[in-house]
């Protein structure tokens, strides 16, 4: 190897670990619908990567005529079914990733604006020793595009935000980390990563290992433009 490796890589959850966003659009359609309200694809991608919360007003102003924390408990439960019934729809290449920073030494963190019962469902469904911490959407002090989750992880790894690398799949999720001091590596699924400032967009993980994160990170550290 011959690039020091970052002291943390911080993860993003839905859409980046996992492509668990068709399952949150499957939830928030038929929600939207039984209150008389109609949800398009356009509608759905523009909750990607927000607080649960701030999805749940969008969802309010839909028509859904519930209490946010009750959006966010039936979104949350209907996602987690389809979890169990279908096990962790990874994305190309992100568990081999996980598992080769694992096998370096790399301090790992799942940074998530879902809530945490539905992200330990998740790492509990991986089969090995996944993330040294959790943050997720009912722990942080600011959800994304704050950089609060992201500096918390930190906080929580004992590491500083600018020794460590992001990984993110939405404009919010990419504003985050980066606001934070992390090298932010984008990997797009469903929206345009363009202007959001990724140091780095990779169109997949597949074939990634922990070589070309510790490249990626000794190219941007400290501010340089590869």
């Amino acid at each position: 190897m011959t690039s020091a490796l970052p002291a943390a890589v911080l993860w993003d959850m839905d859409g980046t670990l996992v492509d668990t966003e068709p399952f949150w659009m499957a939830a928030e359609g038929p929600l939207i619908e039984s209150y008389g309200g109609t949800w398009s694809h356009e509608q759905a991608l523009g909750l990607v990567g927000l607080g649960l919360e701030d999805s749940a007003r969008i969802l309010q102003d839909a028509g859904v005529r519930m209490q946010i924390d009750d959006i966010v408990d039936v979104l949350t439960a209907r996602v987690m079914a389809q979890l169990a019934e279908q096990g962790n729809p990874f994305r190309p290449g992100a568990r081999e990733l996980l598992a080769d920073l694992r096998a370096a030494g790399v301090k790992t963190g799942l940074v998530t604006m879902s809530m945490r019962r539905m992200a330990e469902t998740v790492v509990d469904q991986i089969p090995f020793e996944a993330f040294d911490v959790i943050v997720a959407g009912d722990d942080a002090t600011r959800p994304k595009p704050y950089p609060d989750p992201y500096l918390q992880a930190c906080d929580a790894l004992g590491v500083a935000a600018t020794d460590a690398v992001a990984i993110e799949d939405s404009p919010n999720g990419l504003r985050a980390a980066v606001a934070s001091g992390a090298v932010t590596i984008g990997v797009p699924l469903m929206v345009s990563l363009a202007g959001a400032g990724a140091h780095e967009l990779w169109p997949t993980l597949e074939g990634r290992t922990t070589d070309d994160i510790a490249a990626a990170f000794a190219r941007h550290r400290h501010g340089h433009v590869a």
